[in-house]
């Protein structure tokens, strides 16, 4: 396979931080896999919220074969190269009429990855509007460092700890990153970003995947990743199965075991304030 961003796209992530929309799979393709995942919310309504949490295509094999996706690993090779690991991956969704926000953030606090070379794939599973509260982002703020951080904890905010920035940034510059089912984006790790409220009669489902080089590190121990592009000569995480089936048991112990490594190196680079974290405000966010 090769790279497939054009010469603009790369220039518009080089530049600004982001490149949208890119398609990457039918509409009727992905109204699919969103029929495939609202049943398995209607069978196990109390298991949902974790099967499509952190890793979930460790879950199913429709959504392994999604974060494996040649399309999206195209787009994704332009950035990062050839030989690329899935480090996580994980469902954002905002319910209709929704008053849940995003703070403005950056994604990199506390995921212990050494050098960030993180590139997010957006996934839109619905329409993701300026109305459903789509992701935004700030223009160029890939390019500031690692800005400072307040935790909140307000009621309304998805984000684990309502971090939110401190530091002065022009609001004024923000951009919509609408798509489409099918369609997605990619973002760089450090940009800032955020969303507004869901203000539609429809939910808002978007699967967001973290891709890193093969070079890259954790630090704190070894945890696991999924290799899905090229070779992978450092060998810094162990490999990721594809599951057998939807919630095979061998999946959910092999998935309890990888959430269980990633969240206890997670705690000791997040306490910054001196308290431990839950496994919940430990376990990484989504985007937007």
């Amino acid at each position: 396979m090769t790279a497939s961003l054009s010469t603009e796209a790369m220039q518009s992530y080089e530049r600004n931080g982001y490149c949208f929309p890119l398609r990457v799979m039918s509409a009727d393709g992905m109204a699919a896999r969103y029929e495939r995942m609202q049943a398995f919310a209607a069978a196990r309504p109390g298991e949902a919220k974790r099967a499509f949490g952190a890793k979930c295509h460790l879950l199913f094999p429709w959504l392994y074969d999604v974060v494996a996706d040649d399309t999206i690993l195209d787009a994704v090779e332009s950035v990062l190269g050839p030989n690329i690991l899935c480090w996580s991956s994980g469902f954002f969704n905002k319910a209709a009429r929704d008053p849940a926000i995003v703070s403005w953030h950056q994604d990199s606090t506390y995921w212990g990855l050494d050098p960030m070379d993180i590139v997010t794939a957006w996934v839109a599973f619905t329409p993701s509007t300026v109305d459903s509260g789509c992701m935004r982002v700030i223009p160029g703020t890939h390019t500031i460092g690692q800005l400072r951080h307040e935790d909140t904890f307000a009621e309304h905010n998805l984000l684990s700890r309502g971090q939110e920035i401190v530091d002065d940034i022009d609001l004024s510059t923000a951009v919509d990153i609408e798509l489409r089912p099918g369609e997605m984006s990619l973002h760089h790790v450090r940009i800032v970003h955020g969303s507004g409220p869901n203000r539609t009669d429809a939910p808002r489902f978007g699967l967001t995947i973290r891709y890193i080089p093969t070079h890259v590190r954790q630090h704190g121990g070894r945890t696991t990743a999924t290799l899905v592009r090229g070779v992978d000569e450092h060998g810094h995480f162990d490999p990721e199965p594809r599951p057998a089936a939807d919630y095979d048991p061998a999946a959910l112990a092999f998935h309890a075991d990888a959430i269980e490594r990633v969240e206890r190196i997670l705690y000791e680079t997040a306490a910054e304030d001196g308290r431990r974290m839950t496994a919940a405000e430990a376990t990484p966010a989504p985007a937007g």
